[in-house]
């Protein structure tokens, strides 16, 4: 079963790829050249979103290197320590809006420590599962299309 499970694994992005020049070819679509006019643009769309990667990768290793990261979850744990929620899982809660490599690091280290069975790492998984990293999309999309007044879009995208 697992063997066949791996190899139908291998074969779901050939397929993949021959599904899409089939349907480009009976929808009548230069599947080539769309193929080649798509990947000229990619440059440049990497060169108008890296500014903003690159600001919000700084500004995460700052907030961690600086202690803000530290100070932020003492408080939230705080506040809803009593409830019985683990710190880990308030460190998740942080670092999960901001960076998704970050808080797969932090959810592997949380596992590693205090266990699969754990209420922390399954808090934790919860947040992984169900948590978006919202600064990280923000950054992305909102520099893609070069929108630079956001007003209200953050708060809102952090009470979502």
């Amino acid at each position: 079963m697992i063997e066949r499970l791996e190899y139908l694994s291998l074969l779901i992005i050939p397929l993949f790829i021959l599904f899409t020049v089939l349907y480009g070819t009976l929808k009548k679509v230069r599947v080539y050249d769309s193929f080649v006019e798509g990947a000229k643009q990619g440059p440049g769309i990497i060169l108008r979103i890296f500014p903003y990667l690159l600001t919000i990768f700084v500004a995460i290793k700052g907030f961690q290197a600086s202690g803000a990261f530290d100070l932020l979850r003492d408080g939230f744990y705080a506040l809803f320590g009593f409830l019985g929620v683990p710190i880990e899982a308030v460190s998740m809660a942080i670092m999960k809006p901001l960076s998704g490599s970050a808080s797969t690091a932090l959810f592997t280290d949380i596992v590693k420590t205090t266990g699969p069975e754990s209420i922390a790492t399954h808090m934790s998984a919860v947040i992984m599962g169900s948590a978006e990293t919202t600064f990280y999309v923000l950054a992305v999309y909102l520099g893609a299309v070069g929108i630079r007044k956001t007003r209200y879009l953050v708060p809102v995208c952090l009470v979502a």
